[in-house]
């Protein structure tokens, strides 16, 4: 996904945060790049490293559309869950797929439907590539 990195941030308490820019919103999350890139744009790959559990940090979406927004100290995705063959979850953030791993399996009826998750923000990365 292109995003624009707006600057590279750390405080005492956090890993490197990426203050970032998305056609459909704004946000900080872990940086897992060069720490001292330049502002501009940048193809990054999106990890989340928590589980997914539905009714705790995953709920169905307020609005339909993919979205990206803080929220205290978490961000929320908004996406569509599909779930695999093998039982894995994929949010589809804009296009681009974001592997999950599920704490349990996902309730009847939720996969394919626009959802919202709230993850810590040093639990989100984003992975600079170069196409």
């Amino acid at each position: 996904m292109l995003v624009e990195l707006v600057k590279v941030s750390k405080f005492p308490w956090s890993p490197w945060l990426a203050q970032v820019r998305t056609p459909f919103g704004e946000t900080m999350v872990r940086w897992c790049g060069d720490t001292t890139a330049e502002p501009g744009e940048y193809h990054v790959e999106w990890t989340i490293d928590e589980d997914i559990a539905w009714g705790r940090n995953a709920k169905p979406a307020v609005s339909f559309g993919a979205g990206v927004r803080p929220e205290g100290h978490c961000v929320v995705l908004r996406g569509r869950l599909n779930q695999t063959v093998d039982g894995a979850a994929v949010l589809d953030f804009d296009g681009v797929q974001i592997l999950l791993d599920l704490a349990d399996p996902l309730p009847e009826g939720v996969a394919s439907t626009w959802v919202e998750l709230f993850i810590e923000r040093e639990k989100i990365a984003l992975y600079p590539y170069e196409l």
